[in-house]
């Protein structure tokens, strides 16, 4: 009987030692319910919000506080308030809040008092940032999503019931993820997280945490630039509305104005402290991701003299295909063991020299080498480009140190998440003593409905044990259709392709059907390497016979080795311009055979994939020995399922502006094909749980391509060196505005023997619809006409404007539209200066874009077209 009284003492513990505190309702003086409003026990590091009906509970032990409760644009109220035994009923009222305006603008040129202001926080932006050398935080999260409408709900309202039986998902109904972690940061960029509770009424992974990390000193947040961004003017007008003074500081409400709304900048008003210039809350908009729109407000209170963010509000909505949904994301941290750079002070003043002259303005000589804080130590005052300049000499300086200290200064980010082994497990009274928010009714009744439905999960797991479990191992007939995986150990994997995929139709195969069989064995646990052998086949149905070949590869990290041989049919273009299901659809619908293949009998191929230096270098190359053999349509007199008038199928045999038609003989070829790619900037990465990813390298790719026919080894026909050389790069010039290049040059060095397969093609297309990377591909450019065996150059610029002619009209802009134009060019001795000039609308149903094109040689007009395009692959 002892030991059930310990057992239980020891389980209800946390609710009975967090049994005290306040609670009440938040509202403002017309009775209003003011959501998510900040609730601070002054002194402590204990806090929460309040949850979207206004009601708040903060636990505190028995004793004398002062409480703080704030909400954006409504005074901040303080109360004393004694704290016993149990929870003190504590209902609070706030009032709006009144600005003074400090300065009145005088003659329609005087510059709004906001520019001032704002030059100032954006010159202490980076300040800001670095001030906080490390902290610990308990953040409590709250993610709840309600989905309000569904497209065509007769369709599957059979499926609406089992989700809502299996999965606890109706459409009105809150789905929520709660998470209350222990959050470590050190500078400059070491990220840890504890998670020590988490809970979900749907799933288990409904958890977006990252945005812990936003900040609002960087110059963009989730890829849209803020308004303390160094380029901030350039993207936004701001406006001066007024002063209020609070906890002892003046703050400055700026209205911030886009100059073009949309995707990528922000609208709303941000609040800044006079005389430190640190944010002290902010309420903005944005359009996000597939065009919904994101509300954000953050609220930050002093920490040992920094504002930090202590509550963040995320409330999203809109709608996507058809299905029409609101979110909301709150986050409540309560700061721990803070410590403040000692170099970064806030006593430090900044003079805005547009206004003001400063008392001395230093040179890049005076700053160059110089230690932040004896600089500081020395001089209080600094003009805005001064302190940037400082603060740009101490990261230089820190990225100096740390490369001596052999850190790796790469590493952009350095996360961990570690989950207790009791996160999910934890029970409804641990999460009453931890919750920092509320739930709201529907949140309640959302987590009931779970409940019951893990209950009857569970009864039915128990009941289904006693039946005999399926062996993974098991083969189905049905498998060999849509494919599967089979687990044959803990490092021996199996893997029949499926079918359906490979489905495919051309004029000189008939219908084929693909499959193969992979076996892999992972030599380490970790399964960075690996063996695999890999068989595949592939019937012709036209041909009436089988081709196919296999596959040896040894895989160390990012180090590929393969061995295969066989029989196979592959287009002229090493880069096929066309993919097999595009072809099928274009040959039996519009009777447009574009596809043209060649057969190779392989007695081997021999290729190694790496990238040397950290990934910097990627290097490719394989020597290939085979027979290779010209091939027409697998018969005469072809019929599409729809016969046009205007168009009939072609032979196998493309024509070509420098040979006539392609024809070759059946020959033999040993070529050796080496090829280099490389950034001319290291790339940067970030860490997640020991495991590096690799961010976008965006400086510019350069590429050097050797490939040479060797004579006489093996009965070998071919001889001929090519060589190639080409540099392509994209970049921002604006929000959601891109320019892209691609530029290439090269040609036979010797052309001794050459066969059509060895010629350099280019990526061309003759149908409407069009896959691929808008930048490289040709639009209007015949697949095969001025392939060259002589020389070439090959230009393509693409230019993506947020804002050019329609998106000029807000609206359209915010369908998340762009336009592009384009230039693509080719120069080969028999091209004529083949150009085409082209204008796009892209984003259409953020799928498609839509393409007016010219065509020109000789720089004299020659044709329009209209293309379709897409970056989707459809089984390429």
């Amino acid at each position: 009987m002892k030991l059930h009284f310990i057992l239980l003492t020891l389980l209800l513990l946390p609710a009975l030692a967090l049994s005290q505190g306040i609670r009440g309702t938040i509202q403002t003086t017309k009775g209003e319910p003011l959501p998510y409003a900040a609730v601070i026990a002054r002194g402590t590091s204990t806090g929460t919000m309040a949850n979207a009906e206004g009601r708040f509970e903060l636990a505190l032990k028995p004793g004398t506080y002062q409480i703080v409760f704030q909400y954006l644009g409504f005074k901040t109220v303080q109360k004393d308030v004694e704290v016993g035994n149990s929870f003190t009923e504590l209902p609070v009222s706030l009032e709006e809040q009144a600005f003074n305006l400090n300065e009145v603008k005088v003659g329609s040129n005087q510059e709004d008092a906001a520019y001032s202001i704002m030059r100032r926080a954006i010159a202490k932006a980076k300040f800001h940032q670095l001030q906080v050398l490390s902290y610990t935080a308990r953040a409590y999260s709250k993610v709840s999503v309600t989905i309000t409408d569904l497209p065509m709900e007769f369709l599957y309202k059979k499926q609406l019931k089992e989700a809502e039986k299996e999965a606890n998902f109706k459409k009105g109904v809150p789905m929520l993820n709660e998470t209350v972690s222990e959050v470590t940061f050190q500078q400059p960029n070491t990220y840890r997280q504890r998670v020590i509770a988490s809970r979900n009424s749907v799933g288990e992974n409904m958890s977006v945490n990252q945005y812990f990390l936003t900040s609002f000193y960087q110059p963009e947040v989730a890829k849209t630039v803020s308004p303390l961004s160094p380029k901030a003017f350039a993207y936004y007008k701001f406006e001066y509305e007024g002063t209020y003074r609070e906890q002892g500081v003046d703050i400055n409400k700026i209205k911030v104005i886009p100059r073009s709304y949309g995707e990528g900048v922000f609208r709303g008003v941000i609040y800044i402290i006079e005389g430190t210039w640190a944010l002290h809350s902010l309420q903005l908009e944005t359009i996000g991701f597939e065009g919904l729109t994101v509300n954000i407000r953050h609220l930050y209170s002093p920490i040992k003299g920094v504002w930090m963010p202590v509550n963040q509000r995320y409330d999203v909505r809109g709608k996507i295909f058809g299905v029409a949904g609101n979110g909301q994301f709150v986050i409540s941290q309560t700061f721990n063991d803070l410590k403040v750079n000692p170099a970064f002070v806030e006593d430090i003043q900044v003079i805005d020299e547009k206004k003001e002259k400063p008392a001395t303005q230093l040179s890049n000589r005076d700053i160059k080498g110089q230690k932040l804080g004896d600089m500081v130590a020395k001089q209080k005052e600094y003009s805005t480009k001064n302190l940037k300049q400082l603060i740009k000499e101490y990261e230089k300086q820190e990225r100096k140190e740390r490369k001596e200290n052999k850190e790796e200064v790469a590493v952009t980010r350095n996360d961990s998440t570690i989950v207790d082994s009791l996160a999910v497990r934890r029970n409804v009274t641990f999460w009453d003593s931890l919750r920092t928010v509320p739930l709201t009714s529907a949140e309640s009744k959302s987590y009931v409905r779970s409940d019951s439905l893990k209950i009857t999960r569970e009864i039915k797991v128990q009941k289904d044990s006693t039946k005999k479990a399926t062996n993974a191992r098991t083969f189905q007939v049905g498998q060999l259709i849509t494919g599967n995986t089979w687990n044959l150990s803990k490092r021996t994997t199996l893997t029949w392709d499926d079918l359906v995929s490979s489905l495919a139709y051309n004029t000189v195969e008939g219908y084929v059907v693909e499959g193969g069989l992979k076996l892999t064995h992972y030599l380490n646990q970790k399964r960075t390497d690996e063996i695999s052998l890999h068989p595949v086949g592939r019937y012709q149905f036209g041909r009436r016979q089988f081709v196919g070949y296999a596959t040896a590869q040894y895989r160390h990290n990012r180090t590929n080795l393969r061995l295969s041989g066989g029989r196979y049919l592959y287009q002229f273009n090493p880069e096929p311009p066309i993919s097999p299901a595009l072809n099928t659809l274009t040959t039996l619908l519009f009777e447009r055979n574009f596809m043209k293949l060649y057969q190779k009998d392989y007695f081997a191929n021999l290729s190694l994939d790496a990238q040397p230096f950290k990934g910097r270098i990627n290097f490719s190359g394989s020597l290939d020995y085979a027979q290779r053999s010209e091939l027409a349509n697998y018969r005469e007199n072809l019929k599409p399922w729809i016969d046009w008038n205007q168009f009939t199928f072609t032979p196998n045999r493309p024509d070509n502006a420098e040979i006539g038609p392609a024809a070759f003989p059946t020959h033999q070829a040993l070529v050796l094909n080496l090829t280099a790619t490389g950034r001319l900037k290291a790339g940067s990465y970030r860490i997640s749980n020991g495991r590096r990813v690799n961010r976008r390298n965006t400086s510019p790719l350069l590429m050097l391509n050797y490939r040479k026919g060797i004579a006489g080894l093996g009965g070998s026909n071919v001889d001929y060196d090519f060589v190639q050389a080409g540099i392509s790069h994209s970049f921002e010039t604006g929000i959601r505005s891109r320019l892209s290049y691609d530029v290439r040059v090269g040609g036979f060095l010797n052309n001794r023997s050459v066969y059509f397969p060895d010629f350099r093609h280019f990526q061309g297309n003759q149908f409407f619809f069009q896959q691929g990377d808008p930048t490289s591909i040709y639009r209007m450019l015949p697949y095969y006409d001025y392939s060259t065996g002589k020389r070439f150059v090959e230009a393509h610029v693409l230019s993506e404007f947020r804002k050019f002619l329609l998106t000029q009209i807000t609206y359209v802009r915010l369908t998340g539209l762009k336009e592009n134009l384009f230039v693509h060019y080719l120069g080969t001795p028999a091209s004529r200066h083949y150009t085409e000039v082209g204008y796009g609308l892209d984003g259409i149903l953020r799928l498609f874009r839509v393409e007016v094109v010219t065509q020109w040689q000789d720089f004299t007009y020659q044709r329009v077209g209209f293309r379709v395009g897409t970056t989707l692959t459809f089984g390429r």
